[in-house]
């Protein structure tokens, strides 16, 4: 179980704090059932509600500083995404978001900034699909990576470029 304070990952809601563990005066709700009340870091105004007795389904533990360092060194041994058919690569990134895991993230952002280099060398524009997927990765895995070594997410793209002496737009 989560305490108040915790950073957890959420679903598409990225990182989020846990604000309170409560119950819910809500109509038609059970007001037994206890929840935790989730504000998301980096999307102000919002406020989500997850029961716990069923949180583990969308919810982790957000990486430790030892964690973010770790993922961050192992990155270069991170492989990427097998693409077998551009009919189900939607579908393929949606599974890897999905995953709720910062490694699928990765992977995810390292094979779709081969695919657009490749297609920009062959004099292609960049697909609407890669751009919105590795848009969505990014700003969950620099959120993420964010909170655990106490940087915005712009010093964090600086940070892992300067581990692998790239340009923060490579990173």
């Amino acid at each position: 179980m989560y305490e108040k304070g915790d950073y957890v990952i959420y679903g598409n809601n990225g990182i989020c704090s846990v604000q309170d563990i409560t119950t819910l005066n809500i109509p038609g709700v059970d007001k037994k059932r206890i929840y935790y009340l989730l504000k998301p870091v980096y999307t102000s105004g919002s406020t989500v509600y997850t029961p716990v007795d069923t949180a583990d389904t969308l919810l982790r533990p957000a990486l430790s500083r030892e964690e973010a360092d770790n993922l961050i060194s192992s990155i270069p041994d991170i492989p990427l995404i097998p693409i077998s058919d551009e009919k189900t690569l939607e579908k393929t990134y949606k599974e890897y978001m999905r995953s709720n895991n910062s490694k699928a993230w990765v992977m995810l952002i390292k094979t779709i900034y081969l695919r657009k280099e490749k297609r920009i060398m062959k004099g292609y524009k960049v697909t609407a699909l890669d751009s919105r997927y590795f848009n969505l990765a990014e700003t969950s895995l620099c959120g993420e990576l964010a909170i655990a070594l106490d940087k915005t997410r712009d010093e964090v793209k600086s940070y892992i470029a300067s581990r692998f002496n790239t340009s923060p737009t490579e990173a």
